[in-house]
Order: structure tokens, then C-alpha cells, then sequence
């Protein structure tokens, strides 16, 4: 099939607001290359469960289409419509199983040297949709804070390297209240500014009790069933050597009734959420650290928040593959890697942070647990310097939101 031949019926199978969304632009859709079209499927078919922002740059892309002449369209469409398809990717079934697809895809462009064309084009489109797209500036500026090193007592290990040129570095931060000061301000900042999927509390323990119901929360602790689950799918794919290519696609079109989770509305998004996390990250089934960076990069980069707290904790010692998978239960902590994982976890958040819109006016903070170590990064805050004034981790927070 090409997308000129698209009809109402080929869409019958997806979820209601999905359904609607590509009924509604149909005839822009038969107007679009294969490898366009097939890409732009595998976003718009979960579109019932995502979340706000990414609903809004998948419209984005068809408003800002839509309003092309049809030589702009051809134009804007002329780097995809130049990529060679094989007859065996023709014949996917690529509206019903554009995942699939794309990954043959990508595999096949990889192969025949067309991925660099491929991307060039992805990006100038990228670049044409946001350009033309309604401004997505935050409404306050944005805040995440990271809390590592739990458990570790002493140390030697130099925190924060990576990120002390960005910030202030503070060396006599009261502990007080700990987290939980941190995680009251996050449920203050959702209280100003409720939105659904706006602020975010991610843990790699057992999380606080978080007093707002404005505040996604996520856990190691709390998904531990449906990681046991996966881990048990993993280990039987891997003893019957399907591949690891059949196994990553199975993974990823696992959905939650498999695991006994309710897949529909706001539960049934978050359901989702939380089982892409453990599907499409590399060891987020197995090691904490890995969960809460990956879980707070996936947060960042889809719901695009105002507000993270992402609170790693101490991750199961290194062990072979075999052990790790039969015996997840069974875990020994690792402080001190842990410490030096979720070091390099709050850089790349940080990374990820910036990557958003109002990254100017965006504030970080990172703490090392339990100790009087932390670094603040935020607009006014002096780059590459240190300071040994006593604070408290709240002040800390505002200083850094509203330097």
C-alpha cells in the first residue's frame, strides 16, 4: 500500500483519538511519502496515551503541513521521497505495525548508506515545524533536582566534576529535612501550577509519601512486579535465541494488559509510561541507577515538565548477566558505584534539561545525599564557583529559581 491509497477503514483498529487524528488529515496523508508517513504512524498511533506535549508535536506537524501549498509540500517532502524502498519494506503492513517498519527501516537505510540523507531530512523538517510552531515557552521556569549518593558515608569520590563549571558549588548545605524538603518543593510548584504531567517525582527506591495528587510519581520499588515480569519474558526469550532483535521488538509491543495493568485513561497512560521505561531502556530492569536516569531523560524529553525530582538510590552490585536475570530479588547494594553512576545520571539530566524550551531561565540542583555537598545551577548563579555559605536545601532550591 502507498499513503495515496490510505482509506478510513485502514485505520479501524486504532484507539479512538488516534482513529480521529489521521481520519482528519487524510487527505494530507495520501499527499505524503512512505517513509514519512510510516514514521509520523508510529507517534500519532499511541495517541491516546500520550502526554500533553507530545500530543501537541504531533499536531504541530500536521497544522504546520497543512497550511503548505502543494509544490511548498513537495518541497518540504523531497529528502524522504528521495530514499530507495526494498520490496520487502513495501510490503509491511506499515499502518497497523509501524514500529516494525520503522525499525527494518532504519536497518535498511543503515545498509544501503541513505541514513545520513534520511536524517538530514528528519532535521530540516524538525527545524521547519518548530520554527512555524506556536511559542511552547514554560509558564515559570523550569526546576529539577537530583539527590544522589544514599547510603554512602564516606567518600573520596570528587561529586559534581562535570557540572561545577555550570554552577555554584556549595559545601555547607544544612541536610535538615533532606528529600523531603526537596519533594516539598516540587508539591508547592504543582500546587501554583497544576497541570497534568507538569511536575514529576521519580525514585530508585521505595518513594516518599508525596502529599499532592498533582505530582506524577514513579518508583523502582513500586514497579518492582512488572520489572519481574519483563525479566522473566527476557530470560525466556534468551533461552529459546529468538534473537535479540525479535526479543527488543516483542519487548517493545508489550502492553499492559500482558501485565496485568489497566491500559486505559489516566492510569492506563501512566501504565504505559512506566512499561515503555523498562521495554525500550537498556537495564533499567536490573539496575536502579539506570531506571532513574533513563526514567527522568524519557520524563524530560516527552513531558517536558516544569518540575523533577529524581532521587537515585544504591543499585544491585555488578554480576554476570545469568545471575542478574535469575536472581533480581536476591540484590546487593553497591554504594559507592552507585554514588559514581548517579554523578554522571545528574549530569545528563541536566544535559536533557537544557535541551528544553527556556533553558535560560531553567534551574538545577543537585545534592549528595545526607552530606552538605551540592551544586546549584540557575541564571544568575555564579559559573565555577564555590561558596561556603550555610544553607538550607529549600533556600538552596529558591535561590537557584529565582537567581
Amino acid at each position: 500500500m502507498t499513503p495515496a491509497q490510505l482509506q478510513p477503514e485502514n485505520f479501524s483498529a486504532y484507539p479512538p483519538e488516534a482513529k480521529r487524528v489521521m481520519t482528519s488529515h487524510l487527505a494530507l496523508l495520501r499527499k505524503l511519502p512512505t517513509t514519512y508517513v510510516a514514521l509520523l504512524m508510529r507517534e500519532a498511533i499511541g495517541y491516546d496515551w500520550r502526554f500533553p506535549a507530545e500530543r501537541a508535536e504531533i499536531d504541530n506537524q500536521f497544522r504546520f503541513l497543512g497550511k503548505l501549498s502543494d509544490a511548498e509540500l513537495q518541497q518540504s517532502m523531497a529528502g524522504f521521497a528521495a530514499l530507495r524502498l526494498s520490496k520487502e519494506l513495501e510490503s509491511i503492513d506499515w499502518v497497523n505495525v509501524p514500529i516494525p517498519f520503522s525499525e527494518k527501516l532504519s536497518a535498511y537505510l543503515w545498509a544501503t548508506h541513505q541514513i545520513d540523507h534520511f536524517r538530514k531530512a528528519a532535521t530540516d523538517l524538525v527545524h521547519q515545524v518548530n520554527v512555524n510552531s506556536p511559542s511552547n515557552a514554560p509558564a515559570i521556569p523550569r526546576f529539577s533536582a537530583v539527590a544522589i549518593g544514599q547510603g554512602v558515608a564516606a567518600n573520596t569520590y570528587p561529586v559534581f566534576r562535570k557540572l561545577r563549571q555550570y554552577g555554584t558549588y556549595f559545601t555547607q548545605v544544612t541536610p535538615g529535612g533532606g528529600c523531603r524538603e526537596l519533594l516539598d518543593v516540587v508539591c508547592a510548584r504543582a500546587k501554583a501550577h497544576a497541570q497534568p504531567y507538569t511536575h514529576w517525582y521519580v525514585d530508585g527506591g521505595k518513594e516518599l509519601d508525596c502529599n499532592s495528587d498533582d505530582v506524577s510519581c514513579i518508583s523502582y520499588e513500586r514497579i518492582k512486579p512488572v520489572r519481574l515480569a519483563l525479566l522473566k519474558h527476557i530470560r525466556a526469550g534468551m533461552e529459546s535465541g529468538v534473537g535479540s532483535e525479535n526479543l527488543r521488538t516483542s519487548l517493545a509491543e508489550t502492553g499492559p494488559s500482558q501485565l496485568g495493568l489497566n491500559g486505559d485513561g489516566a492510569e492506563g497512560l501512566m501504565n504505559r509510561f512506566q512499561i515503555s521505561l523498562l521495554t525500550e531502556g537498556s537495564g533499567t530492569q536490573i539496575y536502579s541507577t539506570t531506571f532513574v536516569q533513563w526514567s527522568a531523560r524519557e520524563i524530560l524529553r516527552r513531558a517536558q515538565p516544569l518540575t523533577l525530582f529524581a532521587r537515585f538510590a544504591p543499585r544491585q552490585k555488578e554480576r554476570s548477566m545469568k545471575e542478574m536475570l535469575e536472581k533480581a530479588a536476591a540484590e546487593q547494594p553497591d554504594f559507592q558505584g552507585s554514588l559514581i553512576d548517579a554523578d554522571m545520571g545528574a549530569y545528563y539530566t541536566w544535559i536533557n534539561q537544557v535541551r528544553l524550551s527556556g533553558s535560560d531561565k531553567s534551574a538545577f540542583l543537585v545534592w549528595f545525599e545526607g552530606h552538605q555537598e551540592a551544586l546549584a545551577i540557575g541564571p544568575s548563579m555564579p559559573r565555577g564557583k564555590q561558596s561556603n555559605e550555610a544553607i538550607s536545601l529549600t533556600a538552596l532550591s529558591q535561590k537557584a529559581i529565582t537567581s
